[in-house]
Parts: C-alpha cells; structure tokens; sequence
C-alpha cells in the first residue's frame, strides 16, 4: 500500500483507509473529501470567479466529490510503474469491457464492430451533426435540457428547435403537440438525454418509441446521449434507445456513452458511441478524430472491469441523497422546492419563491442597463454565494422552461450536502 501511495501522489493513510473500506465491501461516501487547489472546475473555477473565502460548498459541475472507486487508483498506479508513455492503441479488452457492462448492467448487447471510442460524448456528437445537418439546419431539443448541448450546435452551425416539456408537480412530460409540430423539413436531428439532464426523467419505452415513430416518419435522426444511463434511482428504470423493439427506429439513431458520471473520470477523456446502422457509422466515423491517453483507457476498462461494486454502492447512497434533499426542502419555508428524480444525481430545483423574496426579477430588470447584464437565475446564484456560500447553477442556461430553476449536484457527501442546505435555510431566515 505504500509503494501505491506514492504511485498515486496520496497519503499512506488514505490509501489503507480505502484498501480496508474496500474488504469490507464497503465504502466511505459520508467522507469529506477536499479538492480546493486541484484545478477542479466545480470548486476552484468557483472561487476565481467569485473570489477567495466566498464558496463554502460548490455544487454546480456534474462530477462527483468521492475518491475514485479503489480498483481505479490500482490500475492506474501499477501502469504508472511502467513509466513509458508512447503511441498506444486501444486495446481489444478495452472494447470487449464496454460490451460486458452493457449487457450485464443494462441488458443491452452491442455488437462490438460498431462501437467507435472517442475522446468524449461531445466529439461524437459534433461529428454526428456536422454529418446529418447542413448549417443553419435545426435540431430538437426537449427542453429544459443538458445546456452543453448548445455549445455543440455552436461547433456544428447548427439551430435550437426547442419543445419546452410540460412540468406536471415536478415530473417533467414531452408536450407531444408542440414535439410534433416542431418536425419541420429543416429539423434533421434530435438530440436526446437519456436518462434526462438536468430534470431527471427516464423515459419510458413507450415515450421512447413514439419519439422514434415520430422522427422515422419526418426523417429526424435520433442522437441518444445516455451518459447518465447508470444512475437510476429506486423503482425506476432505464430503457436504452438501442434496445427499443422496433428496428427501423433504432437504425435510424446513434448511441453515445461513457462512465465518466458513473466513476467521475471526465478528465481522462473517454467515452463511445454506436450505431446499429452501417451507412451512418461509417458517414459519422469519416468525420470524427480522436486523441486518446494511456490512463485513460486504463481508468475506465479498470471501472468496467472491477467497479460494479462500487457503483451498486453508490446508487443506494445517491439515492438517499435525492431523499434528504427532497424531505429538507418540504419541511422548510426556504422558497425552494424539489420532487425526488427518477435518474441522475441531479437535483433540479424550483426556486420562484426565492426569487420573489430576494426580488431576482427586479434586479435582473435593472440590470440590464449595466455592462453585466443578469437573468433572474443569475441573480439567486450570486445571492446563494454571497449569503450561503453555495453555488449551484442557473437553470435558464438549460433552455426553454428553466428560467425558475436551478440545479443541484447531489454527488456529493451527505455531510456537505447538509452544509450547503444549512447554509442556504440560515441565509434565507
């Protein structure tokens, strides 16, 4: 375990902690885990933009605040010891891995000819819309949505075409009128979440196969982005898009996924995509590059490999998590109110009584005579970390239907979680 530690750049101490956790059979989520000074976006991207001593308790970016799964910091620590770092290829393990934990986790077989590794969930799905749109073409997008989804239709000069969902008491529903009315000749593609960020929703296969029936027949593509596929909170269910059984509709999608959410790896760059359709593999594969590294690699077949454990672990201790924050809210007057998601460790928070409180609307009026112009979202984040410490992030950059929300990220401590809600109650009061 020594040899490990300094393998790995961490203490001895923490290092046995994890190894004893990990004979157990259990694992130390209620940990406190600091990444102040690391580069993380979640927290110190915070404190540059918002200044020093001001973010008690960062909970915006989706990535997770537990040590990595012990079978992850092995493997990468024994391919350090190699200590060459040359032109590598993707192994053959690696793609069988991917195989595996489809079909075992998720019911799903994928043939592993039509698996394409790429570099992250956004680079394939550049690559998808600069292959099915023209420029200034549209895509569907149910909304509110992931708001990274807009930065790819930036890099593809492609158009938002937005369905605002309807929120019936926190579950959010696709407005089927507007869906269909919006299957215009110049919509070539949907860009689907699966399960839903930032709302939460799994879709169910009869949504899913009327969302496919309806872009067979207007001849709309179906981009799945089911990154978030390995977090589904108790009695509920994932349904692949590639698994729906009717196969002209799955012929006419892609697929693109990672376990970056499910072992927080989105740094070591790596994810898939795939398609049960030839013709639009090899359309989309002549237009996608990608740059792999060693660890990455190493990282995540040990997730796929060694890390279901852990996950089966985590998922309890997630969802109990989507349970406290739900019953906190309920029980207090704070302006803020929260239904338990079906999937994700997203919390998407409605927060109009905030606003009215904090009188966001009005100063976001004002506002825009100034040189920083602020929506009302914008306004109850800079209050939260002004007041509580807390960042989280403004829904209205989720699209259509965000404006009086904003999104929490419950992969967290439940320790910290309680912090950043105390902060919050004491700040309100």
């Amino acid at each position: 375990m020594t040899a490990l530690a300094g393998a790995t750049g961490v203490s001895s101490a923490a290092a046995a902690a994890a190894e004893t956790a990990k004979l157990k059979g259990k694992y130390s989520f209620d940990e406190v885990y600091d990444r102040f000074g690391t580069e993380c976006i979640k927290w110190d991207y915070q404190v540059s933009k918002f200044g020093d001593g001001q973010i008690k308790v960062g909970m915006g970016i989706a990535d997770m605040d537990f040590r990595a799964a012990p079978c992850i910091t092995e493997a990468l620590a024994e391919r350090c010891r190699h200590e060459n770092w040359g032109y590598a290829r993707v192994p053959e393990s690696y793609i069988e891995s991917i195989v595996d934990w489809n079909r075992e986790r998720h019911g799903l077989d994928v043939d592993p000819d039509t698996i394409t590794i790429s570099s992250g969930v956004h680079p394939g799905l550049i690559a998808t819309l600069n292959t099915i749109c023209d420029p200034g073409t549209k895509v569907l997008l149910m909304t509110p949505t992931y708001n990274g989804f807009y930065s790819d239709l930036r890099w593809s000069r492609t158009l938002p075409n937005e369905s605002k969902m309807i929120n019936n008491n926190g579950v959010w529903e696709v407005d089927w009128d507007d869906f269909e009315s919006r299957m215009t000749p110049d919509t070539a593609a949907i860009l689907l979440c699966n399960p839903q960020n930032p709302t939460g929703n799994c879709w169910s296969q009869d949504d899913l196969m009327r969302i496919g029936q309806l872009c067979l027949e207007n001849q709309v593509t179906v981009l799945a982005d089911e990154i978030h596929c390995d977090f589904v909170m108790k009695g509920q269910k994932y349904t692949p898009f590639a698994s729906l059984p009717d196969k002209d509709i799955v012929n006419n999608s892609l697929t693109y996924k990672a376990i970056s959410k499910t072992f927080s790896l989105a740094a070591h760059k790596n994810a898939y995509w795939f398609t049960t359709n030839p013709v639009l593999k090899e359309r989309v594969r002549y237009n996608h590059r990608v740059d792999l590294n060693t660890l990455g690699m190493v990282a995540n077949e040990a997730g796929y490999r060694e890390g279901a454990p852990w996950v089966d672990e985590l998922l309890v201790y997630i969802d109990k998590n989507h349970e406290y924050v739900e019953s906190y809210l309920k029980e207090r007057n704070l302006g803020m109110s929260y239904k338990k998601a079906q999937g994700t460790y997203l919390a998407w928070l409605d927060v109009n009584g905030l606003m009215d409180r904090i009188d966001a609307h009005g100063k976001a009026k004002a506002s825009q005579k100034s040189d920083h112009p602020m929506k009302s979202a914008d306004v109850v984040e800079n209050w939260l970390v002004e007041n509580a410490g807390v960042q989280l992030n403004p829904g209205h950059s989720y699209g259509l239907g965000g404006e009086h929300f904003m999104r929490m990220n419950l992969g967290a401590p439940r320790p910290l979680i309680k912090k950043a809600l105390d902060s919050i109650a004491e700040a309100v009061s």
